[in-house]
């Protein structure tokens, strides 16, 4: 059972760790970009979708174990249904890349930064052509979005940018520091009323006691 887990364990690692040589160009294009569409289904926006992208993954699994087993002498049948299947998968491919996209601009638009977030690192997005859209929205809702994975690399090849990021943290920082020391003197006076109002009213009773006892004193002497 152990030496077929292995074996089992090593085809998975080969059949993922390089793509088939037969229709490259084509292929690659496909096998390169499947992780980053496995990814979409842990998006929330695209539950609805994680049954049409499982079936799409395992096909293309498929797919590559036939490529894989292709060589120069191929049935002119096998390789051609090898790259009818490619060319299906392609569409696919640039369909799921388009609907990424598509979020993008949902995100953008409705600011919903967690879609925001997750679009731009899965890997779908061309984030060369959509880097000024990216950081202007970044540098709108910075304090919804954490900055790592794309929007770090920016800020990592750019010192401008780097500087801009490091300027919006401390002026942040300082702002909930601000924001903090205003709460803490909000529940300070809020304590010391409370303290004074505890006072007054046990200054009341104790008042109010004493002149209870008076008076109960009183009648006591006039019924004598």
């Amino acid at each position: 059972m152990f030496k077929l887990f292995i074996l089992l364990f090593t085809f998975t690692t080969l059949l993922f760790s390089a793509n088939p040589k037969a229709y490259a160009t084509l292929g690659n294009k496909i096998y390169d970009n499947v992780d980053n569409i496995k990814k979409l289904t842990t998006i929330g926006d695209y539950y609805l979708y994680v049954d049409e992208i499982n079936s799409y993954l395992l096909k293309v699994n498929a797919a590559k174990q036939l490529g894989f087993s292709l060589d120069e002498n191929s049935a002119p049948k096998v390789r051609k249904k090898y790259l009818l299947t490619l060319r299906k998968l392609s569409k696919d491919n640039d369909y799921y890349t388009r609907m990424a996209q598509t979020s993008l601009e949902t995100s953008i638009e409705n600011g919903d930064s967690l879609l925001f977030s997750k679009i731009i690192n899965s890997g779908l997005i061309d984030t060369k052509v959509n880097k000024k859209r990216i950081l202007d929205y970044y540098f709108t809702h910075a304090n919804d979005i954490n900055s790592s994975g794309v929007i770090q690399s920016y800020l990592d090849q750019d010192e401008a940018l780097k500087r801009k990021h490091d300027a919006m943290q401390r002026k942040r920082l300082s702002k909930k520091m601000r924001e903090e020391q205003k709460i803490k003197r909000l529940r300070e006076q809020d304590k010391a009323r409370q303290t004074a109002l505890e006072k007054r009213l046990d200054r009341a009773v104790q008042k109010k006691k004493r002149e209870i006892r008076k008076e109960q004193k009183e009648e006591l002497l006039k019924s004598i």
